[in-house]
């Protein structure tokens, strides 16, 4: 699974936030746009995978989109081969330093997530009906 197909999972199955929104934002009377990963009433969250050189982009990102949005920055990397890697390592320290909100979560924990979910919603559906 890609970075792109662990967004939605993440952000609307567990956080309940909106994924993938794009950000418009002017400077220098020119119109630019951002995308955020994922926001929640009170989080901008960049996501990013383990082991990436790009996930050393992510708490910048994180940050920008916070101020833009006036929510705080979270940055959430995601675990693919259940040990830390120098480019978590650097992530983690530097969001801890800036008093960023950092999480890490199982990639075989969000494919479980995935893939149950049809289950809990006929459950519910279910429990409705009664």
């Amino acid at each position: 699974m890609t970075e792109a197909d662990l967004i939605p999972i993440i952000c609307a199955m567990l956080l309940g936030g909106e994924a993938e929104l794009r950000l418009p934002y002017s400077l220098n009377d020119s119109a630019h746009y951002v995308r955020v990963d994922c926001v929640t009433d009170t989080h901008a969250i960049e996501i990013g995978l383990d082991d990436r050189r790009s996930s050393l982009d992510s708490l910048q990102q994180a940050l920008f989109y916070g101020a833009l949005l006036d929510r705080a920055p979270m940055v959430i990397l995601i675990d693919t081969d259940g040990r830390e890697n120098p480019t978590e390592f650097q992530v983690e320290t530097a969001a801890r330093a800036t008093g960023v909100a950092y999480r890490v979560i199982d990639v075989d924990f969000l494919i479980r997530l995935q893939m149950t979910a049809p289950f809990r919603n006929r459950r519910i559906d279910t429990d409705l009906a009664q």
